[in-house]
């Protein structure tokens, strides 16, 4: 579904992703400590050890063990030097911990909530998006996350960044990113079936461009199947659901529209019966499939709903004219059809002098 991290690229090194973020190089920097130190360690014990096995080896069996005294400096030096290197990488990791923990005053707020089996961002402005998030070069960043389900772990390997994402409370990560790109988000817990599927791309921007993209949001002014052709590509929805007729862990969308309503003695496959399995999925449960899919409900705008409804129709050969038919042109406010007015209070992206 996603690009997973590339390690073997510019910047890498032997064990790490390059650096993305400002404070990259603070766990970095502990990082290859405790290795080398790890490493000289095990290795001068590996060759005392073949030394000492060498040397006091048993000759013969007439051999006897002699009565060896204690050596006072032997044993404070293994004493000392291990718990200064404890105290170091204590002292050290704990600095980095900080820096990385506390986001700057002026980091700009994206809430994140995760769910089986993506990711959804929300902008100060109300606009939603899922599976990307796009945020200005250079710009402190700071993530408010919560789970709607289960428990998830937001992984960035670039920006050097993990915190658990539960359901019910709300925790933080921040970053910056000092050059524009694409970077990897993951889920490292997990979370059911689809866990290796739940990933997302975090598009680092000019801070121009980022302007642009709140004042106008992609999918603002498509076809509502187009619209709903997005919603399948990076909601999710294609881990479960084909396009194509083939079953997987939920029914195809294709094949499906104008029959009987699966689950239910009356009524047929329509625009009702979409909405709300979008976002009641458990009030029908289409017969050899589980009741395992999450709520959309606050995740999918109404556009995007009515997106879905409309890529199903066009699938199955029922499309009308209005599902292919550009929407009108939104007003420059950072809102989406569906997604309410912006928040006066939150500016629609960031100044360029900002």
């Amino acid at each position: 579904m996603y690009e997973r991290t590339r390690f073997w690229e510019e910047g890498a090194s032997f064990l790490l992703p390059p650096q993305g973020s400002t404070t990259a190089h603070e766990i970095d920097a502990v990082f290859w400590f405790i290795t080398i130190a790890s490493t000289i360690l095990t290795i001068l014990v590996t060759i005392a050890m073949v030394y000492f096995i060498v040397k006091y080896r048993r000759k013969s069996h007439a051999d006897r063990p002699v009565l060896v005294h204690e050596s006072k400096w032997l044993e404070v030096s293994w004493i000392v030097i291990p718990t200064l290197l404890v105290l170091v990488v204590f002292f050290w990791g704990f600095r980095a911990y900080v820096s990385t923990s506390i986001p700057p005053d002026d980091a700009y707020e994206i809430s994140v909530k995760g769910q089986k089996w993506l990711w959804t961002f929300e902008y100060p402005n109300g606009f939603v998006s899922s599976g990307e998030v796009v945020v200005p070069v250079g710009q402190p960043i700071r993530f408010t996350m919560t789970s709607q389900d289960v428990l998830h772990s937001f992984f960035v390997p670039e920006f050097r960044i993990k915190n658990d994402v539960i359901p019910n409370r709300y925790s933080t990560v921040w970053f910056e990113a000092p050059r524009e790109g694409i970077y990897q988000v993951v889920c490292t817990e997990y979370c059911g079936k689809d866990h290796s599927h739940m990933g997302a791309h975090i598009r680092v921007v000019s801070r121009s461009e980022f302007n642009d993209y709140l004042r106008n949001p992609p999918g603002a002014n498509l076809p509502p199947a187009e619209i709903g052709a997005q919603v399948w590509e990076t909601s999710g929805c294609r881990a479960c659901h084909s396009i194509d007729g083939s079953t997987s862990t939920g029914p195809s969308w294709q094949g499906d529209w104008g029959a009987a309503r699966p689950g239910s003695t009356q009524g047929t496959v329509n625009d009702e019966y979409i909405h709300q399995s979008i976002l009641e999925p458990g009030a029908y449960i289409t017969p050899g499939f589980q009741n395992v899919m999450p709520s959309f409900q606050g995740v999918l705008t109404d556009a995007q709903v009515n997106g879905v409804a409309a890529y199903i129709r066009v699938l199955n050969g029922a499309a009308t004219a209005a599902d292919t038919t550009m929407a009108e042109e939104a007003p420059e406010t950072g809102a989406v059809p569906g997604a309410g007015p912006a928040d006066p209070s939150q500016p629609a992206g960031l100044e360029t002098g900002n």
